[in-house]
């Protein structure tokens, strides 16, 4: 979820108004900060990792000449936050200079590729190739404009981008390219401009174009040209108005960054699905070669860590131990060893007790072994191997699309290591990759089709005093999941437990109208968590389920329910269904007049024990 920002003035440097630009774009997060700009045919490019306003202080971004110029905030995916991985980049003669926000899939091969044709890369990100693809296809086709080289480029690209890209050859124009990666054009009598998102420019201009996936357009001082990626047939597309505050703009139209998070799992879901596979293979490699392996993490993190000690378990046949970070000393710290094996899982990289307990592993000859959203924390300095989710910064305190990809992430690796280790059939595991590669439309009907819904049953049962969350096998970690977040953002007393346990204790509890929140995916659990609701329902309380669509016999037990769409293998049930109860907490929290990006007592990162 970088930012990238460019503009094509009629009179005036680019550098200033980019620098400015980019500053606007803080809030998607970011490591490092760069601005390009062309001049006399001549580019010139200032860039290092930190803050805008630290690397304006060392460097000064707005001592750049030319009118036209791009620049770019980079959340780490490839590559260290480091000055040599800072955007913009170029190729091997500095003719070429490109920013851009995505994943490039095969960019591995590409590289290698290039690399054959004596190419020479100076960063480990894999921006860098689209940069020297451009210079190979306009060696190989020299008679080609720079629009139609960027053209050929973009069709040996797979993946998720947003480019925007200079060249001397055509020192008038900024041509930008967009597939799932956001992209937007404002236009004023200034100058034209492009962005990854309104706000970058929304104080110069409120006149934008929306740009498509499979499309191309061409920047200059005059104005703008769209094409299609495919045949470079033109597209007409007039400017709209918009009427956002620059508040509104950066949530982009939402009430709050959290539903905005939310809305964004379908996206970020692809992004987690492009991880490379050398990652995912040396990762695995680790783990099958373990005795014991600790999954090891605190709140949302470890609620994907305990849905994960069930893909281990049924796809691997590898036994797992989730483990509170903050437990881990107490529990494991003196029984870990050279034959031990920690994957621990943080959003931030920084938490406190994970990196504690990731120490100690480490001083008796543990192996570690990491997932984390932040490339560049302590996390991924400390370990072995890591792996990054692809979420892109995350604003909301309450974890929604960094809590999927978590999961999306552990079940690729759950699945990668039931290959290596032939415990499951080729059937099997081809069918499950496939309904992976799904997850992502299938959460967003959910969102699309139950939003509403929801938003009903916030209001009915917002003045709950307590709820209970219940969910057998898998779900259990799912239903974990669903009381954190109403914990977190609605201030509501909330139980989980396993389905099988709450007649152990919590079942006292229950009195007429008590809500009771059960998980219903129609896998090998459904009969019993029936058995479950039929105990609950008998004692008075409320049911609100979330079950497969079309799933009767709970819908006829149910006082309310939501549907996800069907077929859903269990093991990977967790990512669909804990959307429905990340959108219940929001609601709920906004029918209590809550603000859910900011709970009280609570902050994104926990760096003290």
């Amino acid at each position: 979820m970088c930012g990238i920002f460019g503009c094509v003035l009629k009179e005036g440097n680019a550098a200033p108004i980019i620098h400015t630009s980019l500053k606007r774009l803080e809030y998607r997060g970011y490591d490092s900060v760069g601005i390009a700009t062309l001049n006399n045919k001549e580019i010139q490019i200032k860039k290092d990792q930190g803050k805008i306003d630290e690397v304006h202080q060392r460097l000064d971004l707005n001592n750049l000449e030319g009118n036209i110029g791009i620049g770019h905030t980079r959340w780490a995916t490839h590559g260290a936050p480091l000055k040599i991985n800072s955007h913009p980049h170029t190729d091997c003669k500095g003719d070429i200079v490109v920013v851009h926000n995505g994943i490039i899939e095969n960019f591995l091969e590409l590289k290698a590729e290039l690399q054959n044709l004596g190419h020479t890369f100076v960063s480990k990100t894999d921006t860098e190739v689209m940069a020297h693809l451009i210079e190979e296809t306009q060696k190989q086709n020299p008679k080609l404009t720079f629009e139609q080289t960027v053209l050929e480029s973009l069709k040996r690209i797979e993946g998720s981008y947003a480019f925007a890209i200079l060249s001397t050859q055509e020192p008038n124009k900024i041509i930008c390219a967009r597939n799932e990666s956001p992209l937007v054009i404002g236009i004023n009598n200034q100058g034209v401009f492009c962005a990854s998102d309104v706000p970058a420019f929304l104080s110069v201009t409120n006149q934008a174009v929306m740009i498509n996936n499979g499309e191309l357009v061409i920047l200059t001082a005059e104005g703008y040209e769209i094409k299609k990626i495919s045949d470079a047939s033109p597209i007409t597309r007039t400017p709209i108005t918009i009427e956002w505050t620059p508040e509104m703009a950066v949530k982009q139209g939402y009430p709050h960054f959290m539903i905005k998070e939310i809305h964004e799992q379908p996206q970020v879901l692809r992004n987690t699905l492009r991880i490379q596979d050398h990652y995912l293979d040396l990762l695995c490699t680790f783990l099958d070669r373990a005795n014991e392996v600790f999954l090891v993490a605190c709140g949302t993190s470890y609620h994907a860590c305990l849905a994960a000690s069930y893909m281990f378990s049924k796809l691997a046949y590898l036994p797992t131990y989730p483990v509170y970070a903050s437990e881990f000393l107490e529990q494991h710290g003196k029984s870990v060893n050279i034959d031990s094996t920690i994957l621990a899982v943080s959003q931030s990289g920084e938490t406190a007790d994970t990196i504690a307990a990731v120490a100690c592993a480490q001083q008796r000859a543990a192996t570690v072994l990491s997932l984390t959203n932040v490339i560049g924390s302590t996390l991924t300095r400390i370990s072995r191997v890591y792996i990054g989710t692809q979420a892109g910064p995350e604003i909301g305190v309450a974890a929604t699309k960094t809590f999927t990809s978590q999961l999306s992430v552990l079940a690729q690796l759950a699945l990668k290591l039931a290959k290596k280790r032939g415990k499951i059939s080729q059937d099997e595991i081809d069918c499950l990759e496939e309904k992976l590669q799904e997850l992502p439309n299938v959460v967003d009907t959910i969102v699309t089709t139950q939003e509403e819904k929801i938003k009903q049953l916030a209001k009915k049962y917002s003045d709950s005093k307590i709820f209970f969350f219940l969910g057998r096998g898998i779900s259990t970690a799912t239903a974990f999941e669903g009381r954190l977040k109403l914990m977190e953002i609605a201030y509501i007393p909330a139980i989980a437990f396993p389905a099988g346990e709450s007649k152990h204790g919590p079942i006292s509890l229950v009195e007429d109208g008590f809500p009771v929140v059960f998980v219903c995916p129609k896998d090998d659990t459904h009969k019993t968590t029936i058995s479950n609701i039929m105990e609950m329902k008998a004692r008075g309380a409320h049911i609100i389920a979330i079950i497969e669509e079309g799933d009767q016999d709970i819908k006829n037990l149910a006082e309310d329910y939501i549907e996800v769409p069907k077929d859903i293998p269990a093991v990977l049930s967790p990512i669909p269904y804990s959307v429905p109860l990340q959108l219940l907490a929001y609601y709920t929290a906004v029918e209590k007049g809550y603000d859910p990006d900011m709970p009280r007592n609570l902050a994104k990162s926990v760096t003290v024990k």
